[in-house]
């Protein structure tokens, strides 16, 4: 195998999924991947706690540090990548974040239209 098709091969593993290291090269990547966990749980709770960051920054900056965590767990721990080995991982990934966005998207969106489908208090008191 040239040095280019090497590289290219090794260009789509995750860390921590290369077979031909060893096992304190891979126990590494868990390692590194642990700290970048722990380095944006605490800038969260940093962010959350300070009167350092613009106020209305705040939700918009943990939103970010969320979705950077996610990233870090799918990459260090669950090994999804984009190879062509990985297909069904992302596609089964797509389609669980798109039936979470679903089921979280109706029910935002049906807590926010149930006052309208209410009775009036009045109405339901004389029910009883």
């Amino acid at each position: 195998m040239s040095d280019e098709t090497h590289l290219t091969a090794h260009h789509d593993l995750a860390p921590g999924e290369e077979e031909q290291l060893s096992v304190g090269a891979r126990i590494l990547g868990y390692v590194v991947g642990l700290a970048l966990a722990l380095l944006l749980t605490a800038t969260s709770f940093f962010i959350a706690g300070t009167d350092l960051v613009w106020q209305p920054s705040i939700p918009v900056a943990l939103i970010v540090l969320a979705i950077a965590q996610m990233g870090v767990h799918l990459v260090f721990f669950l090994h999804i990548t984009t190879g062509p080995d990985n297909t069904n991982n992302v596609l089964a990934l797509a389609f669980g974040l798109l039936i979470v966005f679903l089921v979280v998207g109706g029910t935002v969106w049906i807590m926010a239209h149930l006052n309208a489908n209410m009775p009036p208090m009045d109405q339901i008191m004389m029910r009883q």
